[in-house]
């Protein structure tokens, strides 16, 4: 017996034709109908231009264009409104001590400098055995190191000497643990600090 194929259809549903016109003869999406503001037609993109390879490497690497001053005011201000919200809330709550402290930089290092310390096993809850994540560790002393070149000259001496105090301490930890964990004996359970699997 002959069996009857069932017949296969290719259709394009791009929005734009080659040259970079719109095509009316594409059915819109629903998710296309979302994206696009009623009542605005959708915005032509451009043809793209035959490029060298390295150019259009480059492009893939360009940031989009950051938000407008205003937009960016904006985002400020009801970002403010909510925390204020958040603030109240907290201060009306039955024995609640008002709201947190505004954030400085030398309470950003301090959070780096907790975490960095709880990722090397440094602290920890009583009882309980190092668990150590030496990769997050890592980054966060990385991540320091990185405000620090970025602030370069921007900083007063006494944030100044905050960071160069924790990065020191931070390394010297990062240098311990690393050198715990190699010279600890394999193959024997309860030998050395715990590593965090991510």
């Amino acid at each position: 017996m002959a069996e009857k194929k069932e017949e296969f259809v290719v259709s394009d549903r791009r929005r734009f034709a080659p040259e970079g016109d719109l095509r009316t003869d594409v059915p819109v999406t629903e998710e296309e109908k979302t994206a696009i503001p009623p009542g605005e037609p959708p915005t032509p993109i451009a043809p793209a231009k035959a490029q060298p390879v390295a150019a259009a490497e480059e492009e893939k690497d360009e940031m989009p264009a950051p938000p407008t001053a205003a937009e960016q005011l904006e985002q400020s201000v009801a970002y403010k409104a909510s925390g204020k919200k958040i603030d109240d809330m907290l201060a009306s709550t039955p024995g609640a001590k008002g709201g947190l402290p505004d954030m400085t930089f030398e309470r950003l290092v301090e959070s780096f400098y907790m975490s960095a310390l709880f990722q090397l096993g440094a602290l920890r809850q009583e009882g309980e055995p190092a668990n150590v994540d030496i990769i997050s560790a890592r980054q966060t002393i990385d991540s320091l190191s990185l405000i620090q070149e970025k602030t370069k000259g921007n900083l007063s001496e006494r944030e100044q000497i905050l960071l160069q105090n924790v990065l020191f301490e931070l390394r010297m930890a990062w240098i311990e643990v690393t050198n715990a964990i190699a010279s600890a004996p394999k193959g024997k359970p309860g030998a050395g600090p715990t590593i965090a699997k991510k």
